[in-house]
């Protein structure tokens, strides 16, 4: 087994950091449901660890069972490769759509406090029968993670590791960002950011 030191490894790091971030900062029903608990500040630990660790299990599986398909069938890498870029591509169209149009600010409603077991059940339906997170995690992190070779569970870990920094940064920050969510200014920003990173890994992914 090569031996790779942490210079060797962060190259493969930083990609998987940043592929994890354009992807799951998207405003959607599983953010948008993590926001609303820690306005409210009801059960963000579990709430955020549950989302996180759902992540890490999609792209453990997805990087794993890649690897071991990939060897089997020498031609599916750059098939998947090239399938990643093009999913890249379209989701930065969109999101940089979405910058140009403009929006509304993100402000999740008011309810009555909800107990522990529905709201780790919701968290649970928002991420594991969302067919969204498949393609990202299993699928997309999975095929790009095919081109860092050794470096494959480096890539991994930098997709986990941003799953847990967005998360529970969402949750216990919640209180302090929602003046700037409630802006529509701030989703143009950020969605313009993400169509920029996602065609940067998309670029990449072509290239190599």
């Amino acid at each position: 087994m090569t031996d790779l030191s942490a210079t060797a490894l962060l190259p493969a790091f930083l990609p998987g950091l940043l592929l994890g971030f354009s992807l799951i900062v998207a405003i959607g029903a599983q953010n948008a449901f993590v926001l609303r608990q820690g306005l409210r500040n009801e059960h963000v630990l579990a709430i955020c660890a549950t989302c996180a660790l759902s992540d890490a299990v999609l792209i453990l599986a997805g990087v794993s069972g890649f690897a071991t398909v990939a060897a089997r069938w020498p031609w599916l890498e750059p098939l998947m490769r090239y399938a990643g870029a093009v999913f890249l591509l379209v989701y930065g169209l969109r999101s940089a759509r979405s910058a140009w149009q403009g929006g509304n600010g993100l402000n999740p409603a008011d309810r009555e406090p909800g107990g522990l077991l529905p709201a780790l059940l919701t968290c649970l339906a928002l991420t594991w029968l969302n067919p969204h997170v498949y393609l990202d995690t299993v699928v997309l992190v999975g095929s790009v993670s095919a081109r860092f070779a050794e470096a494959r569970g480096a890539f991994a870990l930098g997709a986990m590791t941003s799953s847990f920094l967005f998360f529970f940064a969402l949750g216990y920050g919640a209180r302090l960002l929602r003046p700037l969510f409630a802006r529509p200014t701030a989703w143009k920003v950020m969605d313009g950011v993400i169509a920029l990173v996602m065609w940067a890994i998309a670029a990449g992914l072509l290239i190599g």
